[in-house]
């Protein structure tokens, strides 16, 4: 139920995502530029409140009814990176390269016409092996940062929702802003931006686990003193 109820918060949340940016993401590239502050701003904004923000009303919701427990506050963060990473840019993007690969595998006019499109929009999928593995190196570091920062903030908003401590919600909010670099992604500075990028989701795990571990500590002490 865990997976289930982290299902319900990242599907509507992409389904949000979708309908703001179908008919408003030419505007913003055509009047901001595709590597601008605004861009930034507009991705950073729906993450924080629309994953963000659907999470905690989706465990606020699970643990008001007593469907969720504090004991499952990694599953459901884990859950959120499930979603993100296996599901929509893991099964999906492995069902497109396959369906690529057969397509490629065939001697017909339509292999050529996808072979052009692909060294076009994704010469990387024909690079050499030495700049294909440093490639895999690299995204398989992406994913990790990323499955970090959705483990944290959806860590945080169960524990807010269970604990009743808006706080945690407000600490998990700002975390969704990483989106905000995704303009600033260049082939010229990859690593770094990877290396900022784990950086901030390393940060945002051990932010996670030092506020909630205060906020237990100082309820196990409220209780120790209700009962004495």
């Amino acid at each position: 139920m865990v997976l289930v109820y982290s299902l319900i918060a990242y599907v509507v949340a992409i389904a949000l995502k979708y309908a703001v940016q179908i008919p408003t993401i030419n505007i913003v590239i055509n009047n901001f530029g595709a590597h601008s502050i605004v861009l930034g701003a507009y991705y950073g904004l729906q993450t924080v409140f629309f994953e963000v923000g659907l999470a905690y009303l989706v465990a606020w919701y699970a643990v008001s009814r007593g469907k969720l427990d504090k004991k499952d506050a990694e599953a459901y963060g884990s859950g959120l990176a499930f979603w993100e990473n296996a599901g929509l840019l893991g099964i999906l993007s492995l069902i497109s390269l396959v369906a690529d690969y057969i397509i490629l595998s065939t001697n017909t006019s339509l292999a050529q016409t996808v072979y052009d499109q692909l060294n076009q929009r994704a010469p990387e999928l024909f690079a050499p092996a030495s700049q294909a593995l440093a490639s895999v190196a690299l995204g398989t570091l992406e994913r990790t940062s990323s499955i970090m920062i959705h483990v944290a903030w959806g860590y945080l908003c169960v524990m807010a929702a269970y604990y009743r401590k808006k706080e945690l919600f407000l600490i998990a909010l700002p975390m969704g802003l990483i989106d905000f670099l995704v303009p600033f992604t260049l082939p010229s500075n990859l690593i770094y931006f990877e290396a900022v990028v784990f950086t901030l989701a390393v940060i945002s795990i051990l932010v996670a686990w030092y506020a909630t571990k205060r906020v237990i500590k100082s309820s196990e002490n409220q209780t120790t003193i209700s009962k004495s």
